[in-house]
C-alpha cells in the first residue's frame, strides 16, 4: 500500500524559509518522478516543481522559480522542497504525489498517489 507523509509545512513571515518533507512507502519509487503541488482554497490546485528518478531533471512553477528547489533521496525514500524567500501568495496546502512512470509531467492528473497535504502560511 503505498503511503506518502508530507510534514514540515507552518506559519511564517515573508522572506522566510521552510522546508517540506514527504516520506514515500509501499512501493519502488526510485525511476518515478515525484511532484509537489499546492492548492489554496477556493483555487486550483498547481503544480509546483517536480523531479524525475535519478535527480538529473527538475521542473518548476514560473512562480516559484529560483526561490524554491527540490531534491530526493532514493536510499531513504524522502523528498524535500526547499522554500526559500516565502511571499503571501506561497500560502497553500502542499501536496506530494507519485507518478508512476519515468516521464517527466506538471500535470496533476498524471500523477498516481497523492499524500494529505501540509499547510504553508505565510504571513506578517
Amino acid at each position: 500500500q503505498v503511503q506518502l507523509v508530507e510534514s514540515g509545512g507552518g506559519l511564517v513571515q515573508p522572506g522566510d524559509s521552510l522546508r517540506l518533507s514527504c516520506v514515500y512507502s509501499g512501493g519502488t519509487f526510485y525511476s518515478y518522478v515525484l511532484g509537489w503541488f499546492r492548492q489554496d482554497p477556493g483555487k486550483e490546485r498547481e503544480f509546483v516543481a517536480a523531479i524525475n528518478g535519478n535527480s538529473v531533471i527538475t521542473r518548476y512553477a514560473d512562480s516559484v522559480a529560483g526561490r524554491f528547489t527540490i531534491s530526493r533521496d532514493n536510499a531513504k525514500n524522502i523528498m524535500y522542497l526547499q522554500m526559500n524567500s516565502l511571499k503571501p501568495e506561497d500560502t497553500a496546502v502542499y501536496y506530494c504525489a507519485v507518478r508512476r512512470s519515468s516521464v517527466m509531467s506538471t500535470i496533476g492528473f498524471r500523477y498516481d498517489f497523492w499524500g494529505q497535504g501540509t499547510q504553508v502560511t505565510v504571513s506578517a
